[in-house]
């Protein structure tokens, strides 16, 4: 037998650690871009909100943002947001666990039709809105003689923030249905639990934290909606005129320190609603071991 045939196969050298190949690049480059792109889209344009706002003082400054119209359009704005949201989070939940749990003719048109807002301009979303629920609508003729109006009111705007926000709920809380595990019902209904208690108990709390999410990204997406809504609403001051109008208008008499102003007050509030919405998600997050 030759040599070649009995000498031992030599080992191959162990790798490394921490010599894996990685398909980005480093740590520090990816933070570094990571930090020049959010300055870039975020960071630079809210520092420039900041200085616009400073140019006011204190005084000028509390005068703008108390004013009567500017206060009636804070609740208008964040009072029909935050009624569209709620909407959304139950009817949403219903959407994305008839997608989830069902097969039915025509299902996957409907679950494109949910994706429609998303790529809708806003302003075709309003005159659509307009055209379907104004008193001589599709639907507004049948409200009409009843003497229930449907745009041109705050109905509208809530109705049209509907519209907007429905797909964030349903996008967000389907994946998570999709994974969640039928056994874990089966076992409580065999356990002797009911249809409410199986949904309270085990289902609610591992889609809770995705419905809150989808519940804060509805209701920021409404906050800031300015295309679909003024088709809608009649934007009279004191009654049915949202913040956003309020700041275009003031943009467009060059009252630029104002509309910064107001615009810092909804960024605050934003802030603070969207803040208290992630603490509570992360509670419930952590109350369901997840």
């Amino acid at each position: 037998m030759s040599a070649a045939l009995t000498a031992p196969a030599t080992a191959a050298p162990a790798p490394r650690r921490g010599a894996a190949r990685r398909v980005l690049p480093g740590f520090g480059l990816t933070l570094g871009y990571t930090i020049f792109y959010l300055s870039i889209i975020v960071l630079i344009p809210l520092t420039t909100l900041l200085v616009k706002t400073f140019g006011l003082t204190w005084a000028q400054f509390w005068k703008v943002v108390s004013d009567p119209i500017a206060v009636s359009a804070y609740q208008v704005t964040f009072g029909a947001s935050a009624i569209a949201a709620v909407v959304n989070l139950v009817f949403g939940m219903l959407i994305a666990w008839v997608l989830v749990r069902y097969s039915f003719p025509g299902k996957k048109i409907i679950d494109a039709l949910v994706d429609l807002p998303f790529a809708l301009p806003t302003a075709v979303a309003g005159i659509s809105l307009t055209a379907l629920l104004a008193d001589n609508g599709w639907i507004g003729q049948y409200f009409a003689p009843l003497g229930i109006q449907l745009v041109f009111n705050n109905v509208g705007i809530v109705i049209a923030l509907i519209f907007i926000g429905l797909p964030f709920v349903v996008r967000t809380v389907q994946p998570v249905l999709e994974d969640f595990e039928k056994e874990l019902e089966e076992a409580a209904g065999s356990l002797g639990a009911s249809r409410w208690q199986t949904f309270y108990k085990v289902i609610l709390p591992a889609i809770g934290p995705a419905l809150l999410t989808g519940f804060a990204m509805a209701f920021a997406r409404a906050v800031g909606e300015y295309g679909s809504v003024i088709f809608v609403s009649s934007n009279k001051p004191m009654e049915s005129q949202i913040t956003p109008f309020v700041i275009m208008a003031k943009l467009e008499l060059h009252d630029y320190a104002g509309a910064t102003a107001i615009a810092m007050v909804m960024l605050v509030i934003s802030f603070v609603l969207l803040l208290l919405i992630n603490g509570l998600q992360s509670w419930q997050r952590k109350r369901a071991g997840i």
